[in-house]
């Protein structure tokens, strides 16, 4: 096991031992007020200050899987790679995040999962349907993607938007990790920040071709979570959760028919009146994609973002994107859909920010 035990950088310290306690928060609703300063706040940020994207990225987000897993871990290198050598993204605004604190996994996760994942006493049946094989950089690595997804939630609610280079990891359930996802980062910000006090609606709009139902689960009965996922109907998993909203697509389903369908369903989400939306950009919806089965193109893929951000923008509801799934034939087409979305945030948000300013 790792040697540095109690380092606030060590997510496996002192192996989580198993009897390990939940810490208990008491929420209360962030109050009117609190929530009309917030948007004012947005909303004058908006229109009188230069922004300045702040992107989650450490090279702790690699685990070794093996070199000819489905799964490209190294995209999360290749995108940052690609942003900063393009000039997207400056070295300024890559901003290494900690790893997830247990009190926050622990709001949406098992003591015991999270504990028997930690000391590597998963079932072979676990690993198995998790997809990955068990690894102290596994752990670590999704310790911290879900810490980058926290840290850009924070962000965005102080300053409207963030991204996090990682994360989206909806097959997660509370008690166990399925589909590549061990576990589910954008859950454990929702409730962590609503734990602070800090955000009581949120809205996860879930555009990975696969069905969130790690996410759908979690939140079944939670009123205040609004879950919209727009899938493939015959893709994994087999047996669907329920979420809010579900849109399911057929095989081969092509860009026009997606993206009206996006748009006439997106309004039901905004509806919810969220006070931050969690949107997972994948790029498994990709014609050229090898788990999709869909036949979207990489145009496409970018009018989507698009839509998802604009309808953030003009609403003044802060947004944090995640990647979530992406499994190209060609891994630079799966890189190249990702940065479109990096890409699309600094248009929607800082491009236009400025435009109003000179307006």
């Amino acid at each position: 096991m790792l040697t540095t035990a109690g380092s606030v950088e060590d997510p496996i310290a002192n192996n989580f031992p198993a009897k390990a306690q939940r810490k208990t928060h008491l929420c209360k609703p962030a109050s009117s007020l609190r929530v009309f300063r917030r948007l004012c706040v947005f909303a004058g940020k908006l229109l009188n200050i230069s922004r300045r994207m702040q992107v989650f990225y450490t090279p702790r987000y690699y685990a070794d899987i093996g070199d000819n897993h489905i799964f490209p871990i190294r995209k999360f290198e290749l995108v940052r790679n690609k942003l900063l050598a393009e000039g997207t993204l400056k070295p300024d605004e890559l901003v290494e995040p900690l790893p997830a604190p247990i009190e926050d996994v622990l709001l949406v996760h098992t003591n015991d999962y999270v504990s028997r994942l930690c000391s590597g006493n998963l079932t072979t049946k676990e690993i198995r349907r998790l997809g990955l094989p068990w690894s102290e950089s596994l752990v670590r690595r999704s310790f911290y993607a879900a810490g980058g997804t926290l840290a850009a939630t924070q962000v965005a609610l102080a300053e409207g938007y963030s991204s996090n280079l990682a994360g989206g990891t909806h097959h997660s359930f509370s008690d166990r990790g399925e589909g590549f996802c061990v576990l589910n980062d954008v859950a454990i910000a929702v409730r962590a920040m609503r734990v602070r006090n800090l955000v009581r609606r949120a809205a996860i709009v879930d555009c990975d071709v696969h069905q969130g139902n790690g996410t759908a689960t979690i939140f079944a009965n939670d009123e205040d979570t609004f879950t919209f996922s727009i899938h493939g109907s015959n893709n994994y998993p087999l047996f669907k959760a329920q979420s809010t909203l579900d849109v399911e697509l057929g095989d081969g389903t092509a860009d026009d028919e997606y993206l009206e369908c996006l748009a006439n369903h997106l309004p039901t989400v905004f509806a919810h009146d969220p006070e931050i939306v969690f949107y997972l950009a994948g790029a498994d919806p990709y014609a050229g994609d090898k788990l999709g089965r869909l036949a979207l193109s990489i145009d496409a893929l970018a009018e989507r973002d698009n839509c998802v951000l604009r309808e953030c923008f003009k609403r003044e509801i802060p947004i944090v994107t995640v990647m979530s799934g992406g499994y190209g034939k060609d891994i630079n087409d799966t890189i190249e859909i990702h940065c479109n979305t990096i890409r699309m945030v600094k248009e929607v948000f800082e491009s236009r920010v400025a435009a109003r300013r000179r307006a």
